[in-house]
């Protein structure tokens, strides 16, 4: 056995401490190499984060509205045709959809990136409920001269559409409302999706292991919100990268944790709508009861019109893009 073989095995070596150390204090150990995966995966997220928006940057204008830095984009004339995107989402999903360029045709089109979303902030001293998002997109639009206007909301931009006709009825001269979630139910997958908005713990998660499961689970949330069609390949316009950084993962759970209670709050306030209200919604919805949730609501909000749109599934403006634009032009007549 030579000399250098045997200063490796001394006690005295590096290597022989830090083997020594490891059996004597296994946890210690363990939780050493865990906080070092969790910090390597935070820098990685960090740097794919940075990468998807400088890959896509801003498509549309900015407003300082109430310290928040809101990006929006706006196409076309006529009358006002405001859109609001679905939790997790952006403007791109209206974008790759076809609806902002069909609606453009004959519409002021205005969609935002709703707080926290796209390239929009969701400050954090706020709680940004469909009536504080409300509040802030009322005020946006005052800012762009917009007084009355038809306003379009998808899936979790539904409430924020409700609210924003309960709260300024003046300023919404009628509703479509696309796959929406109107009234309270069970829902033990919405518990599961806020974990990301817990204090601390939800940080941890947002900047570490969630975006890493969220790439894994991508195909899986396509078929469910798509199904029972197959992803449009016009979808491949959405940037995916975009929707997995730590902070719209964040905006996301946390949306999901307030979907259940303000459903609560607006349960009994529906036959208050009284401007015209279409609804649409695919009959194969895998993510919402929709005879629980828009059958429900037409039989609440008597002037409404109810849509029910064979073998679509809950991404309706995607692959029936034009049955939702009839019902803007249906709203726009009615109005």
């Amino acid at each position: 056995m030579t000399a250098a073989h045997l200063k490796t095995r001394s006690p005295r070596s590096p290597a022989y401490k830090g083997r020594t150390i490891a059996q004597a204090h296994p946890y210690l150990t363990a939780a050493a190499a865990t906080v070092g995966a969790l910090a390597i995966s935070a820098l990685v997220n960090r740097h794919l984060a940075k990468n998807a928006e400088s890959d896509n940057p801003p498509a549309g204008q900015f407003l300082e509205v109430n310290g928040v830095r809101l990006h929006y984009v706006e196409r076309g004339s006529g009358t006002p045709l405001v859109l609001l995107h679905g939790n997790g989402s952006m403007i791109q999903d209206f974008e790759s959809s076809g609806l902002i360029d069909l609606a453009a045709k004959n519409y002021r089109v205005i969609v935002f990136d709703r707080p926290g979303f796209g390239h929009s902030d969701r400050p954090r001293n706020v709680v940004w409920t469909p009536v504080a998002q409300a509040e802030l997109i009322n005020r946006a639009l005052h800012r762009l001269g917009v007084s009355n206007a038809i306003v379009l909301g998808h899936s979790w931009g539904a409430s924020v559409a409700v609210a924003l006709a309960l709260k300024y009825p003046k300023l919404v001269q009628g509703l479509v409302l696309a796959s929406g979630y109107y009234y309270p139910t069970l829902r033990p997958d919405v518990v599961a999706l806020s974990a990301p908005a817990v204090p601390l713990v939800g940080d941890i998660l947002g900047h570490t292991l969630s975006p890493m499961v969220s790439r894994v689970m991508w195909p899986l949330l396509m078929a469910k919100i798509f199904g029972p069609r197959s992803v449009p390949k016009k979808f491949e316009g959405f940037p995916k990268e975009m929707a997995l950084r730590p902070s719209q993962i964040r905006a996301a759970a946390a949306e999901s944790a307030l979907m259940i209670p303000d459903a609560f709050r607006f349960r009994d306030e529906y036959a208050n709508l009284k401007m015209p209200v279409v609804i649409v919604a695919g009959d194969e919805d895998r993510l919402v009861d929709i005879d629980a949730q828009s059958t429900r609501l037409h039989r609440d909000v008597s002037q409404s019109k109810f849509h029910r749109v064979p073998g679509t599934g809950h991404m309706i403006h995607q692959t029936a893009t034009s049955v939702v634009m009839s019902a803007i032009n249906e709203v726009a007549e009615d109005g």
